[in-house]
C-alpha cells in the first residue's frame, strides 16, 4: 500500500513529551514540525521520575543508554510514619522487569537537552523554537489540517500543511483551547513550595515521602549532590505562583541540611490539579501528556503518563501516516490509554490524601494499618511490590479475547539468541513492528498461520520461535527463534503454552490465540485497523 499523507506531522511543544513523541517519530522515519513557543528547552526541574516502561519506551529510539547517563538508577519509595519512622520500601514489582529500573529521579533541564540533541541529529524533523500556533483547522477534503504559527507577539503568520496535529502543549494546552475541548476533575488549593538544591548530602536512590501530619515532606535525592525538597505549606506561608523569602525555605530544609542562597537552583511554590480532556481526538488534533490528563505528583506518574501516551500513538502514527492502517487506527489510542491514565489520577490522588495527610487521627489509622499489613508475606508483598498501584492493560481498543496476557505489556527478560547464544533483551529481537509469538507450537500450526486468508495486506508481523523449557533454539530455520534465559521468559509465558502470542509494537499484547482461532484474530484486528 502507497503513502497516503505526504504531509509532515506537527508536534506541538518542546517539552519532554513532545521531544520524546518526536524522537520516536523521526526514529520510524516520519517528518514531523515541532513548534515550541519558548526560546529553548526549560531550565525548570519540573518532573523528576522516569520509570521503566518509559525508558523502556526511549529505547526504542535508541535513547534508553544515553538517558541513563543522566539519571539515578533507582530503587522506588521509602515512606516514613507520622513520627519520622522508616514504615517501608516501595520497589515495585520484579527487578528488571522490563529491562530498566524501576523509578529513576532526573533533572528534567538535562533530560530536555538531551532529547533535542538527539532530535536535531535526525533529518526528519524541523524544529521551530520562538513559534506559538496561532490557529489549526482541518481540511474540508480530509488530506490534512491547515496549520498557521508565528513568533509570539508577531502578526505575521506562516501556513502549514500537515497531516495530524499532536497536542504536547501541557496543562494550558493551546492546541485544546483551539478545538473548544474541556478537562474535567477536581483543582486542589493546598500549596506546596519545591525547592531544587545542590551540594546535598543524601545520596540515597530512592526517594522519601515524609508522612508527618504537621509537615507533610518529599525529598527525591539526585546526581552530583541536587536534591529536590517539596513541603505543604501552611496557611499564611505562602501563595501559588509566589516565589519564596530564602528564609522561609532556609527554615523549611533546615531539620534535612544547612543552606546557603547559592545553592538553591529554583524554588517556587505550586497547587495541583486532578484532571481529564473530555476526549482526546478532535478530528486531525490528538492530546498528549498534561494536553489531555494532569495529576497530583505524589506518585511521580504526570510524565510517565504521558510517555506512555507517546508510546502508544507513535507506531500507529508510522502505520497511518506510511499507508499500512487506515486513520480509524486512532480510535484506539484514547481507547487504550484513558482507563489507565483516568486510574493514575485517581490513585494519585488517593495517595495523597493517605501519605501526605494533615489529619494526625488519619495518620495514626495509616500507620497502624502498613505496620500490620507488614507482618504478613501478603500484605508485605502489597506494600513493597507497590500491588496498589494500578496496573496498565488494554481493555478495549486493539485487543482480540479474553485470555489473561491479552491487553497486558509484555515483560522483557533476558532471552538466548542463535547463532552465538548470547544473552539479549527481548525487545532486540521484538522489533519495531508486530511481533508473532509461537510458544512451543508445532510447525503446522505456524503453516496454518502462513496460510489463512488475509483481506489484502496483511499486518507487518516479525515471526519468532519461543522455546521453553531449558531448551537450545534452533541455529537456523525459518523464523527468529529464542529461548529462555533466567526462567523470567517461561515465568512471563507458560500460560500462553502451545498458542500464539501478538505483541504490538509498543509492547502490549493484542491476542493469545491457539490455532483454531487465527482466522477469527485476524478478522478482528484487520476490522480495526481498516
Amino acid at each position: 500500500m502507497t503513502t497516503t499523507h505526504q504531509h509532515p506531522v506537527l508536534v506541538v511543544g518542546g517539552g519532554p513529551v513532545g521531544l520524546t513523541l518526536a524522537n520516536l517519530l523521526a526514529a520510524r522515519g516520519v517528518p514531523l514540525i515541532l513548534v515550541e513557543r519558548n526560546p529553548s528547552t526549560s531550565d525548570e526541574a519540573k518532573a523528576i521520575s522516569l520509570d521503566d516502561e518509559s525508558l523502556r519506551t526511549l529505547h526504542t529510539a535508541q535513547l534508553a543508554d544515553k538517558v541513563l547517563e543522566v539519571v539515578v538508577p533507582g530503587t522506588g519509595t521509602r515512606y516514613y510514619d507520622r513520627k519520622g519512622r522508616s514504615l517501608f520500601h516501595a520497589r515495585g514489582p520484579q527487578p528488571y522487569r522490563l529491562g530498566y529500573p524501576f523509578k529513576n529521579q532526573f533533572a528534567q533541564p538535562e533530560l530536555e537537552q538531551l532529547l533535542l540533541d538527539e532530535l536535531k541529529s535526525r533529518p526528519e524533523a524541523d524544529i521551530r523554537f520562538s513559534t506559538e500556533l496561532v490557529t489549526v483547522t482541518d481540511n474540508v477534503d480530509g488530506t490534512g489540517a491547515t496549520a498557521e504559527i508565528c513568533a509570539p507577539g508577531d502578526t505575521e503568520t506562516e501556513t502549514l500543511q500537515v497531516s495530524w496535529v499532536l497536542a504536547c502543549d501541557g496543562g494550558r494546552s493551546t492546541v485544546r483551547e483551539l478545538r473548544g475541548i474541556d478537562m474535567t476533575g477536581t483543582s486542589y488549593q493546598d500549596v506546596w513550595l519545591v525547592a531544587d538544591t545542590t551540594g546535598d548530602h543524601h545520596d540515597e536512590r530512592y526517594g522519601m515521602h515524609h508522612g508527618t501530619p504537621d509537615r507533610p515532606t518529599v525529598i527525591v535525592p539526585g546526581r552530583g549532590g541536587r536534591c529536590r525538597y517539596e513541603f505543604l505549606l501552611h496557611p499564611g506561608e505562602g501563595e501559588k505562583g509566589v516565589e519564596p523569602d530564602f528564609e522561609t525555605l532556609r527554615r523549611l530544609v533546615a531539620p534535612y541540611r544547612p543552606l546557603t542562597e547559592d545553592q538553591v537552583e529554583r524554588c517556587t511554590t505550586y497547587t495541583f490539579n486532578a484532571v481529564i480532556a473530555d476526549r482526546w481526538r478532535d478530528g486531525r488534533v490528538l492530546l498528549l501528556g498534561d494536553a489531555a490528563h494532569m495529576m497530583p505528583p505524589f506518585a511521580g506518574q504526570g510524565l510517565n503518563s504521558g510517555i506512555r501516551d507517546a508510546a502508544n500513538l507513535a507506531w500507529k502514527i508510522d502505520d497511518v501516516w506510511h499507508g499500512r492502517a487506515a486513520a480509524s487506527l486512532f480510535d484506539s489510542y484514547e481507547a487504550e490509554r484513558r482507563p489507565h491514565a483516568t486510574a493514575m489520577v485517581r490513585y494519585s490522588e488517593r495517595l495523597g490524601d493517605v501519605v501526605m495527610t494533615t489529619d494526625r487521627r488519619r495518620a495514626l489509622v495509616r500507620d497502624i494499618a502498613a505496620r500490620t499489613l507488614l507482618r504478613t508475606p501478603p500484605g508485605r508483598r502489597y506494600l513493597t511490590e507497590m500491588r496498589f498501584r494500578p496496573h496498565a492493560r488494554h481493555e478495549a481498543g486493539l485487543v482480540v479475547g479474553d485470555h489473561a496476557l491479552t491487553g497486558t505489556q509484555l515483560p522483557q527478560p533476558r532471552v538466548l539468541v542463535p547463532p552465538s547464544l548470547h544473552p539479549q533483551w527481548l525487545d532486540e529481537v521484538l522489533g519495531r513492528s508486530f511481533a508473532l509469538l509461537g510458544v512451543d507450537v508445532p510447525e503446522a500450526a505456524w503453516r496454518l498461520f502462513d496460510t489463512t486468508h488475509w483481506p489484502d495486506d496483511r499486518l507487518d508481523i516479525k515471526r519468532i520461535d519461543v522455546l521453553l523449557g531449558d531448551r537450545l533454539p534452533p541455529a537456523a530455520g525459518a523464523r527468529d527463534a529464542v529461548a529462555d534465559a533466567d526462567g523470567r521468559l517461561e515465568e512471563a509465558l507458560a500460560t500462553a503454552r502451545n498458542r500464539f502470542v501478538l505483541v504490538k509494537p509498543d509492547r502490549y499484547i493484542a491476542a493469545v490465540m491457539g490455532p483454531d482461532e487465527i482466522p477469527a484474530v485476524i478478522a478482528a484486528l484487520y476490522k480495526e485497523t481498516r
